[in-house]
């Protein structure tokens, strides 16, 4: 026999973002639950970086919202219990010759003019940020708001906030049914062993946000986009900011669906450093590439020498959950009363989760919202799906 509970809202999802929208419903009053097929953290979350960024976004509703989640995540990092290992380490942003100097130069006045902190350094100020990058680098910007956090540790301890306050969690159950009434309006969640009465439901199930939308009778066309990160051995602290390639900011906003890397390299705490970027929608295909971790390794021994000599321990990799337009869904689908969105963040997905946390309890509770909703509406895709 099903077990059945009544709350506010339930929440599908127990990675960041879901993490973050129980932590807000939770502090703005309402009875939350939480499902998840996995543990927390178990998808995309647990393999990602735990980046906070501001310095790849150009001016726009993105950057807006990692401007309100980096004012949100200084607050969380005080104010969560046992702490998330936050560190306002500085993103730093290099060109490789003058075109690209150029280029990285407009869009950080354009970042400049939407409120971010972009100092430019010339080529022969880079040493002084970064001693072992290599020579010949045409400049850079400097994005001191920049920051991270461990991303399996934030998570978890957003749940233990939302949990403290009254919501519960439900793990290792995947939602078999999204309940409706006969009215068409959203009545809660079933899984194998609950029935989860809700007149809210939140998506927030990263890559398989698309497979949810279609169990409450509506679409949303969030895709996998594969990726993978390389550790190194510990090493002193040869790379002291996020470091990448003004190429990358091309890559996360690209349309391909085939094989991108661009170098990110940063130090951690511990003393890995970390080094990624690549891209590519391959469904769910966990096959490893080791075009893409030569490419990888390749790029990041091209920014940093030193790093040519130094062993990789390990690999890891995810999918993040990418929407054709790059931007979130976030908030209400009109299509499907009491049904909301926060997922299809992409790789910005940590550093986004707050903003979207806050703004969907905003929605929930009828609060003005801290910004404007629009850009994120879950059902702009609906021409493009009707005419497909």
């Amino acid at each position: 026999m099903l077990m059945r509970q009544t709350v506010d809202a339930v929440v599908i999802g127990a990675g960041v973002v879901g993490a973050a929208c129980a932590y807000y419903a939770t502090r703005a009053g309402l009875a939350v639950a939480v499902v998840d097929r996995g543990s927390p953290a178990g998808g995309t979350t647990g393999a990602g970086e735990g980046n906070l960024l501001v310095s790849d976004k150009p001016p726009g509703p993105e950057l807006d919202l990692a401007q309100l989640s980096a004012s949100l995540w200084r607050d969380l990092a005080a104010q969560l219990p046992e702490g998330i290992e936050y560190e306002a380490k500085g993103g730093v942003v290099v060109a490789a010759d003058d075109t690209e100097w150029s280029a990285l130069r407009r869009m950080a006045a354009g970042q400049a003019a939407a409120g971010v902190v972009a100092r430019e350094v010339p080529a022969d100020q880079l040493p002084d940020l970064e001693p072992h990058l290599a020579p010949g680098l045409a400049g850079a910007v400097h994005y001191p708001q920049d920051a991270q956090v461990q991303p399996a540790l934030a998570a978890s301890r957003l749940l233990r906030a939302a949990q403290s306050a009254g919501a519960t969690l439900h793990l290792r159950e995947a939602v078999t049914e999204v309940l409706v009434t006969p009215a068409g309006r959203i009545d809660g969640v079933r899984t194998p062993h609950r029935e989860l009465k809700a007149p809210v439901v939140v998506n927030a199930a990263g890559t398989w946000s698309a497979q949810i939308a279609a169990l409450a009778g509506t679409t949303l066309p969030v895709m996998p986009r594969k990726g993978f990160v390389l550790v190194t051995e510990p090493l002193p602290r040869v790379v002291r900011h996020k470091v990448y390639a003004a190429a990358y900011v091309a890559d996360v906003a690209s349309d391909s669906a085939s094989l991108q890397t661009s170098p990110v390299v940063e130090g951690t705490p511990a003393g890995p450093v970390l080094i990624g970027s690549s891209r590519e929608r391959t469904g769910f295909d966990r096959t490893l590439s080791t075009e893409a971790l030569q490419r990888m390794a390749d790029s990041a021994v091209t920014l940093f020498p030193v790093l040519a000599q130094v062993s990789v321990l390990r690999v890891y990799h995810g999918f993040r959950p990418y929407l054709p337009d790059h931007l979130p869904a976030i908030g209400a689908d009109p299509r499907v009363p009491g049904l909301h969105h926060a997922c299809g963040h992409e790789g910005a997905g940590i550093g986004l989760a707050p903003a979207t946390g806050l703004l969907l309890a905003q929605a929930l509770t009828g609060e003005e919202p801290s910004l404007d909703l629009a850009p994120f509406r879950p059902d702009r895709f609906e021409s493009e799906v009707q005419h497909a």
